[in-house]
């Protein structure tokens, strides 16, 4: 396998602590993105969608969706079990996951990736370049704001996000909060719930 990652990106890093997790060593191939390494032909090659991260299997089938990814992970490496270890708890662990994904995550990105200077003609990822929109900016972090309040609601007399266990969601969400940063949006002192649990 042969794993591509770009270091500062959270999507990466999602499966960068995924593999962590499960205590694995795969080898890895840094893919620059502001220099747009991720555009080349090369790599386009590989991965259509220019985007990382992306894993590639011995057979040259590469993976190229943070949860496809680790749903591989996990069915190659089952211990310890982070998306779940029966149908009800991969399903609750699959659902917390995506709505981290759909209310968080991506509202921290269309703030982000809205207004940095860096992602100029690039607002959205992919092959195709997209303009940014500076009037999504102050949605992306009213629906953040929304998202962090949700989510410490969800937290109270839970250690973690989805069960009773650390999965792929509490590293969605971890991601997600860390990126909050990025947007000079961090945990407010409202959702004290979310202030206890660890960052790292």
């Amino acid at each position: 396998m042969l794993f591509y990652d770009c270091q500062p990106a959270p999507s990466p890093r999602r499966v960068r602590i995924f593999i962590a997790e499960k205590g694995v060593d795969i080898p890895v191939q840094q893919i620059d993105l502001r220099s747009g390494e991720h555009l080349t032909e090369e790599f386009k090659a590989k991965n259509p969608d220019c985007t990382v991260p992306a894993l590639e299997l011995d057979d040259g089938t590469v993976l190229s969706e943070t949860i496809a990814i680790c749903s591989y992970l996990e069915d190659t490496y089952p211990e310890p079990p982070l998306i779940g270890h029966d149908a009800a708890s991969r399903a609750n662990v699959l659902m917390w996951n995506a709505r981290i994904e759909q209310q968080g995550l991506a509202a921290v990105a269309e703030s982000f990736r809205n207004h940095a200077k860096g992602f100029k003609g690039r607002a959205v990822t992919g092959p195709q370049g997209y303009d940014q929109i500076p009037e999504l900016v102050p949605r992306g972090r009213a629906r953040t704001e929304q998202f962090m309040a949700m989510l410490d609601q969800h937290l109270k007399g839970r250690a973690f996000i989805a069960g009773d266990r650390f999965s792929m969601a509490d590293i969605t969400a971890l991601i997600t909060i860390d990126m909050g940063a990025w947007i000079k949006l961090p945990i407010p002192e409202s959702c004290a719930e979310l202030r206890l649990k660890p960052t790292e």
